[in-house]
């Protein structure tokens, strides 16, 4: 599929603002979760069959943007709330020849971030991973456009997440020696001033290490950070940890998130819904979510 059939994709969904919606319609209608994770959706959203991964929901609960394993290559796919029912999933970014994955909504949800390998020069070929997004516009979305050089790299930028002022939360290999460019990344952020990404800065060792250190989420009002890291103490390929803010603006030591969320398998893209009420996450190659108030367990 070219270039300009994804973008044609995307003007077909454009979520308008509206009345209130009611409780029981977001979220896909379905039960909300207890203390104990549970597959979210399941053979809507969770197929047996596919790996589906990076989802997120806008502020008022009624669109969903998700990631899917497709044969070895992601894309991303929609669902929105239509009057009482929800529509069935459709793809709206796919390419023939890269992915596209991690979707995350700018805090105006005006623009859509994913990273993709897609060449910078709009040649088609493949370069390292980067962090794009288009624009909401008139009856539809912009064609993709490049985050920049303060967020980009000539290395691999991966997921995305905002503050409530803009600041971009990520991750990137871009400080890893040659020899450990697949197992060492670190978590970033960016201020944005103006409407513009200022230079990235990393952040300090209660968070990094020079292991692995990815999918980010942080909390829009910077209350606590919760991040993919590969470690000694990890139960799987890859577990959850999370960390929260002190008064004086330093991080808390990070701390595994424990057999509650963690397994034996990877546990990765983290996000939690604008309201605050629910953790979603990836575990098993499916999505799981859970009620967000178990974060105060992990508290000091």
């Amino acid at each position: 599929m070219t270039l300009r059939n994804t973008i044609l994709l995307l003007t077909v969904f454009i979520t308008s603002c509206g009345p209130k919606t009611e409780e029981t319609l977001k979220y896909l209608k379905q039960k909300t979760p207890s203390s104990v994770p549970e597959i979210f959706a399941p053979n809507v959203i969770s197929m047996e069959s596919e790996y589906e991964f990076g989802s997120i929901f806008n502020e008022d609960a009624t669109a969903f943007f998700y990631g899917v394993d497709v044969g070895g290559k992601s894309e991303i796919r929609y669902s929105e709330l239509l009057g009482n029912t929800w529509s069935d999933p459709k793809t709206i970014l796919v390419d023939e020849r890269y992915g596209y994955n991690d979707p995350f909504l700018s805090p105006d949800e005006n623009r859509l971030y994913f990273i993709s390998r897609m060449a910078k020069d709009g040649s088609g070929g493949l370069e390292d991973h980067d962090i794009w997004y288009v624009e909401r516009i008139k009856g539809g979305w912009s064609a993709p456009i490049n985050a920049g050089l303060n967020i980009n790299s000539d290395e691999n930028e991966y997921y995305i997440s905002f503050t409530n002022d803009g600041s971009m939360y990520f991750s990137s290999n871009v400080n890893a020696s040659p020899d450990s460019k697949n197992s060492d990344f670190d978590i970033y952020y960016s201020k944005s001033i103006n409407g513009e990404f200022q230079k990235a800065i990393r952040l300090g060792e209660s968070i990094n290490t020079s292991s692995y250190e990815a999918d980010v989420f942080i909390d829009p009002s910077e209350n606590y950070i919760i991040f993919c890291a590969n470690r000694k103490d990890g139960l799987g390929r890859g577990d959850l940890y999370i960390s929260f803010k002190n008064i004086d603006g330093t991080w808390t030591k990070s701390k595994n998130m424990g057999k509650l969320i963690n397994s034996e398998n990877h546990e990765l893209c983290p996000f939690v819904s604008k309201d605050g009420k629910y953790f979603f996450y990836t575990s098993n190659e499916d999505i799981y979510w859970v009620d967000a108030n178990i974060f105060e367990d992990f508290r000091e």
